[in-house]
């Protein structure tokens, strides 16, 4: 990989914990500015890895750096348009974190603007960098399930709202619950897994019961609780999903919650086969059981870090001009199932595409 220099824009968690970490395996890469709102988040990051060249809270310092060839969008998810939209004007390439953005409507606008300027626009969907997700994708793609007719998914937690009364159950803010946090990853490695599914009908039910009185709510765990505010906060998106999705691959059922009265964390796909099933435990391993044999086998595999390969996928696309398999014009069919799920549950009809 040549050599390369970047922004990056929004130094919280999935920054901390995801990117920087993989950009410390990166030759050849200076991160020429750090950037957030908050200063002491991007000194934090020039104080820890030694390719950080700048702290800096206002972007627009980085954006009118020529030496700057891309920008990595890591902010929440309702700044996610502007910044992209802003970066894209000042000719940077830009990897944005998933969701796209809060809608389907933004995210076509995103496209857009890069195709029209010329500019490699990738989407942090880092599942499709996932060793399981790549080997059933190749599976399906040569046929070893047979004709996969059927995919079950279930992301489910027992009582763990992130952030409960902040930024993360503030629809404004983040565009939706559950559904837009952790189901995108889920439906997204799902019509990449099934070959660019294309969507037919679909409904589903949102609910937003567990923490109607923020006050009261009892929980197991609180991914983000130094962004909550139960006391003034607001609660407003879906804790708990269901429904079911036709496309031309395969249908898909689906529940998912953040929070649930059942003592139980559920995270897995379940891929049904004519020839073979597979179960993918999510983040991790899968499972194969073959129609001819009757047995099961789990595959040995080691699972490389996705970020770091979804964030070498982005340098090598913008340098090469080839598109990756993460490039926003491969993950809009992702971002309207997502507007789509919300539009047929606050009608509570299903909708036809």
């Amino acid at each position: 990989m040549k050599q390369t220099v970047i922004a990056v824009i929004g130094c919280g968690r999935i920054a901390q914990n995801a990117h920087f970490k993989a950009m410390a395996q990166m030759e050849g890469l200076r991160v020429k500015y750090a950037c957030d709102l908050i200063l002491e988040k991007a000194q934090l990051m020039k104080d820890t890895y030694e390719f950080v060249e700048n702290a800096i809270t206002d972007y627009a310092v980085a954006l009118a750096d020529p030496e700057v060839e891309a920008v990595w969008v890591l902010t929440p998810n309702y700044a996610h348009y502007t910044v992209t939209m802003d970066a894209l004007r000042a000719g940077k390439h830009v990897l944005c974190e998933k969701p796209i953005t809060i809608n389907y409507e933004l995210s076509c606008e995103m496209a857009k603007e890069a195709n029209d300027r010329g500019l490699m626009l990738n989407i942090g969907v880092c599942n499709r960098y996932h060793k399981s997700v790549e080997l059933l994708e190749e599976m399906v793609r040569n046929g070893e399930l047979g004709n996969v007719y059927h995919v079950y998914c279930s992301f489910r937690s027992f009582r763990s709202i992130p952030g409960l009364g902040g930024p993360f159950t503030d629809k404004e803010q983040s565009g939706g619950g559950v559904l837009i946090d952790w189901g995108v990853h889920f439906f997204d490695l799902i019509l990449y897994i099934l070959g660019g599914a294309k969507l037919q009908n679909v409904t589903c039910d949102a609910y937003c019961e567990m923490a109607k009185d923020m006050k009261s709510y009892r929980y197991s765990s609180m991914w983000a609780e130094d962004t909550a505010d139960v006391e003034n906060g607001i609660n407003n998106v879906d804790d708990f999903i269901t429904g079911y999705i036709r496309t031309d691959k395969a249908s898909i059922s689906f529940n998912g919650a953040w929070a649930q009265n059942i003592d139980s964390k559920d995270m897995f796909i379940d891929f049904l086969g004519d020839k073979a099933g597979a179960r993918l435990t999510y983040g991790k391993h899968f499972t194969l059981t073959k129609g001819d044999t009757l047995q099961t086998e789990s595959l040995d595999y080691e699972i490389p870090n996705m970020y770091l390969k979804e964030d070498i996928a982005f340098i090598e696309a913008y340098q090469s001009g080839v598109k990756s398999r993460s490039h926003i014009d491969y993950v809009l069919e992702s971002a309207k199932l997502l507007d789509t799920l919300y539009a047929s549950a606050e009608i509570r009809k299903e909708i036809t595409l």
